[in-house]
């Protein structure tokens, strides 16, 4: 045996289709696998023998072998054939240096038909062929075969390996917590599951087990995690999946600073392990406040591989620019900001009017646009802007000849989500993040609520279990005194959380807090939420009541294995990490699932279909 890896051999095989090298010339060796290619030469058949471990080329010599050679002329691709033979070195110059087992063949004596095959419907032997999602995910076991899909399981194999590794390293316990559990508010609509035993009721599938970790601290399990799978009956999108799995964790008499410094130190050891080829920068990771990174960036989730941040104009404006947009978003309260585009000053008109309709998108009234020419300006608005001002927003920017500066003015909200969006698609279109690059970057200090206009309430901005920071604990209370009156001008809305985003290269990963363990401080919250007593110990009964046998302080992390894993396979959908997932509908076309359940199965249960009203015509 070549690799120094446990055997993985069986009555089937003595090696894997991955395994022979050129130090096993001369051996006598038993593959077994799927037909990945034959060529019939007439005397001579070739058969590239190929397992997730690799590909082998199989030679069968009519003149050596006859009866294999018979066997040999029935197989057809995606056959699963067992061969036996002598592992030979390839004629020089026939070598293949793209295969590892590239400088050998094996030249079989026999070979047993263990399986044949229909043609598939998409050549699985031709990777990068285009096949449609759909087509992919109803043949999706023939889809795993295909060497990209393979290659992306294996590495997120290696990195849930890696969390467990890293996680056993400092202590941690690993707990299953259960997946029927009592519904609960968790921001999106649960999953239910009717109980046959307890007619009338029903179970939730958890969207995670944040009360039972908590719990778990009650109960002195001091660090705890867990590859959770969670469920979330919400519209679905290329990062989001009805059910999905998450690393949870909880670690017992803890502030951010020690969650914060675990969790990074096992992102990178797991980054490394997974993707060693990858490099992570900076290290340790960019920390930024909620303000910070949507000041800076636009987005509480921000790519740090590059600037293009957004830039104040306020300063150059402030007395009066001439332009009435500027002028009156200011007078309104609103900003006026900026992203340079670097090299797209000479974009044309129709790029910009793209770029245009991209802002208004994004909900944006306008993009105001000017090229950098020399030291002066050129753009539709700068017949309003004196040559004075021009020059100073050069200044403001740091823009260069044949830049692109890109304006919007607007609600503070609205201009840095706009540019924000815009700074990621040209950072995208004009190539400035390098892809080798995994950037993480932190985003903490999150307002704690966030007013529901609609509801008149205030709701949670992340977690309703998220501590305060100390010092502003003084504010979780209404203006009027009484929480059941609560206004967007209450001092609850400057509070802030002890909750910390983690993101990378864009994508927010994972999120998570140091909690609330007193019961007092959790009503009091819970009030704010819009919670009456009597429904907040319907709901959160068991952890209110726990608190009141000792809770330790404790916080925690949850991070998306998916989105993880996708990002760290160069993905941009979570589908093409997860072995069998679902459609943009929530539909599985290869078990046809969701479908009808028997009508036995309402009877035991004590149900009846009532059906739905009809959905109103898109208008």
């Amino acid at each position: 045996m070549t690799d120094s890896a446990p055997s993985l051999a069986t009555p089937y095989r003595t090696h894997t289709a991955g395994q022979l090298r050129a130090s096993d010339a001369g051996a006598t060796a038993r593959l077994a696998g799927w037909v990945d290619r034959r060529r019939d030469l007439g005397h001579l058949i070739f058969l590239d023998l190929r397992d997730r471990h690799g590909i082998t080329q199989v030679v069968i010599d009519k003149t050596e072998s006859p009866v294999a050679h018979d066997f040999a002329s029935r197989v057809r691709i995606e056959f699963v054939v067992a061969v036996e033979g002598l592992v030979a070195p390839r004629l020089p110059g026939t070598e293949n240096p793209r295969l590892p087992t590239g400088a050998i063949e094996l030249r079989a004596n026999t070979i047993d038909i263990l399986s044949e095959a229909k043609t598939p419907p998409f050549y699985i032997n031709e990777p990068d062929a285009p096949v449609d999602e759909g087509v992919r995910l109803k043949f999706r076991y023939l889809d795993i075969r295909r060497q990209p899909m393979a290659q992306r399981l294996l590495l997120r194999s290696r990195m849930v390996q890696a969390i467990r590794e890293v996680h056993h390293e400092y202590g941690f316990v690993e707990v299953e917590t259960p997946t029927l559990i009592k519904s609960t508010p968790e921001g999106a609509r649960d999953f239910i599951v009717p109980s046959r035993l307890q007619p009338g009721s029903v179970y939730a599938l958890p969207q995670s087990p944040q009360q039972l970790k908590q719990l778990l601290m009650v109960a002195g399990i001091d660090r705890y995690f867990q590859i959770a799978r969670c469920y979330r009956d919400e519209d679905l999108r290329g990062d989001r999946q009805p059910e999905f799995t998450q690393l949870d964790l909880e670690m017992s008499f803890v502030d951010e600073p020690t969650v914060m410094a675990f969790v990074e130190e096992m992102v990178i050891a797991v980054s490394t392990a997974t993707t060693p080829d990858r490099s992570i920068a900076p290290v340790p990771f960019s920390r930024l406040t909620f303000d910070e990174a949507v000041e800076r960036y636009g987005s509480d989730k921000p790519d740090v591989r590059f600037g293009m941040e957004l830039i104040d104009l306020e300063p150059e404006l402030r007395e009066g620019s001439g332009f009435r947009v500027f002028d009156d978003a200011l007078a309104a309260g609103g900003r006026v900001k900026a992203i340079v585009a670097p090299g797209m000053g000479g974009a044309t008109r129709r790029e910009v009017d793209e770029l245009t309709e991209r802002a208004k998108r994004f909900g944006a009234k306008g993009l105001v646009h000017l090229a950098v020419t020399g030291d002066v300006l050129s753009g539709p608005v700068t017949k309003f802007l004196s040559e004075d001002l021009q020059r100073a927003l050069v200044e403001r920017t740091g823009a260069s000849e044949g830049d692109l500066i890109l304006i919007v003015a607007d609600t503070p909200a609205i201009t840095a989500d706009a540019l924000g969006r815009l700074r990621v698609e040209l950072g995208e279109r004009l190539s400035l993040a390098d892809p080798d690059v995994l950037s993480y970057v932190w985003v903490n200090r999150f307002p704690m609520f966030k007013w529901d206009a609609e509801l008149g309430r205030w709701d949670a901005t992340h977690n309703p279990f998220s501590g305060v920071v100390p010092e502003d604990e003084e504010m979780l209370i209404t203006a009027s005194g009484d929480p059941a009156r609560p206004s967007p001008d209450d001092p609850a809305g400057r509070a802030r959380a002890m909750q910390y985003d983690l993101a990378l290269n864009g994508w927010e990963i994972g999120g998570g807090s140091v909690r609330i363990h007193r019961r007092d401080l959790l009503e009091r919250s819970f009030l704010l939420q819009g919670q009456t007593v009597e429904g907040m110990r319907e709901k959160f009964g068991a952890i209110l009541e726990a608190f009141e046998y000792g809770a330790p302080p404790h916080g925690g992390i949850a991070l998306g294995i998916d989105r993880w894993a996708a990002l760290l396979a160069r993905q941009t959908n979570i589908r093409e990490v997860m072995a069998f997932p679902k459609t943009q509908s929530g539909n599985d076309p290869m078990l046809e699932a969701p479908s009808p359940p028997d009508p036995q199965q309402y009877e035991e249960l004590g149900l009846r279909f009532v059906g739905l009203p009809p959905k109103p015509p898109a208008s």
